[in-house]
């Protein structure tokens, strides 16, 4: 399962109104994603923040990725109310949001943007182990049913990436906290559509720890790996927007942008059960990882050639989705059954959470200090850490297919 990706045709031909749910939840899920990240921080831009305070903000999200969903993963895998909990974090986040609509100081503003990054970083982590369990079968994971899934999620953040950015271009930024509650609307909605499956739950059955999976070097290596390619990341999901317009990119030229690096992923996650068997899993993080570095080159000494953005854009198909999906292919073969959920908020935490402070932090000071293309020329460096890590996995990879044909 870690050296390759075959490809899956379950014989139980798994329904499409089964997964119907799951594709609506990702769409309304990245429809919010869609605006919310890439136009917070020209909202908090139009509101007379500096960058400084702006990614102070923005690491709000972060933050609460670090302990927020292994506390929810947890929680899920001793209740087995995955569904109840989505609900109840979808609501909660909803009622929240309504604090966007009031004016006040950075202090306000942080704490409704923890009340509701603590309840929305929750329920990916939830939804993904709910998918991943149900596109698995005895011959592996499916990456085909998981593309087609995944790629509503897709098409739902560029959709709204391209809406939004054209409103805001028209209208201006003010209608954004009304954006923020419509959209979690939508995602109530589509909460309210999964299936109420209670997971069976053994009372008095003694959980398996995560500690012994985490001590293998492989997984070690791996979650190295995550954390230095996310972290490379962060500077696209943070500034790129307000790097972007202070070049002179109009916003909806913006939303362009980001619509190509979506619209790139959309053709990988349909075709991805052709490609992710040419090569290991661990092999297609090294790729990714080296497409990385390429990537923040091209955004670093390229980006006032709108050529060289919609290139570096275009990677996006092997810099998230190729390296989401080995990621949660891999997940799912080391964590499996009852630790499914706390091993996706251990990716989330170790992956998103962390990066996602440092770098949010780490690059607002940064960008006062040098400019925001400082930001990028950082992530050239972590990018190449992410190759090297990514290297063990292979090594580590093809070490144990030797050990089993010496057997």
């Amino acid at each position: 399962m870690t050296a390759s990706l075959p490809p899956v045709r379950s014989s139980d031909a798994l329904s499409r109104f089964q997964l119907f749910p799951f594709a609506a939840l990702s769409a309304s899920y990245f429809a919010h994603i869609g605006f919310f990240n890439p136009y917070l921080p020209l909202w908090l831009k139009d509101l007379g923040f500096s960058i400084a305070i702006i990614g102070l903000l923005t690491a709000v999200q972060a933050a609460t990725r670090v302990l927020a969903p292994y506390g929810w993963g947890w929680l899920s895998d001793h209740t087995g109310e995955r569904v109840k909990l989505l609900r109840y974090c979808a609501g909660a986040a909803l009622l929240c949001s309504a604090g966007l609509l009031v004016h006040g100081g950075v202090a306000w503003m942080a704490f409704v943007l923890l009340l509701m990054f603590i309840h929305t970083s929750a329920m990916m982590p939830m939804s993904e182990a709910a998918l991943a369990h149900l596109v698995s079968t005895a011959q592996g994971f499916d990456a085909r049913r998981y593309g087609r899934v995944r790629l509503w999620g897709s098409l739902g953040f560029l959709v709204m990436v391209f809406v939004a950015g054209a409103w805001f271009e028209l209208q201006g930024m003010q209608s954004f906290p009304a954006w923020a509650v419509g959209s979690l609307v939508l995602l109530n909605l589509s909460v309210w559509w999964l299936p109420n499956r209670k997971e069976t739950v053994h009372h008095g059955e003694v959980r398996p720890s995560v500690m012994p999976v985490l001590r293998q070097r492989k997984v070690q290596w791996f979650f190295a790996t995550v954390f230095f390619h996310v972290l490379s990341h962060i500077g696209i999901y943070v500034f790129f927007s307000l790097y972007l317009d202070e070049l002179g990119y109009s916003k909806i030229m913006i939303g362009v942008l980001w619509a190509v690096s979506v619209a790139a992923e959309i053709v990988w996650f349909f075709t991805q059960s052709r490609w992710l068997p040419k090569f290991s899993l661990s092999m297609w993080m090294f790729i990714c990882a080296a497409a990385m570095v390429v990537r923040m080159a091209l955004t670093t000494w390229a980006a006032p050639w709108l050529w060289a953005l919609v290139l570096a854009q275009l990677l996006h198909a092997l810099t998230f989705a190729t390296q989401h999906t080995a990621c949660i292919a891999l997940l799912s073969h080391h964590f499996p059954g009852c630790l499914r959920s706390r091993g996706q908020a251990l990716y989330a935490s170790i992956g998103y959470g962390v990066p996602g402070v440092l770098g949010a932090l780490g690059g607002g000071a940064l960008s006062d200090a040098l400019g925001l293309s400082a930001v990028y020329a950082c992530s050239i460096v972590t990018a190449v850490l992410a190759c090297a890590c990514a290297w063990q996995c292979v090594h580590h990879t093809a070490q144990r297919l030797v050990a089993e044909t010496q057997k």
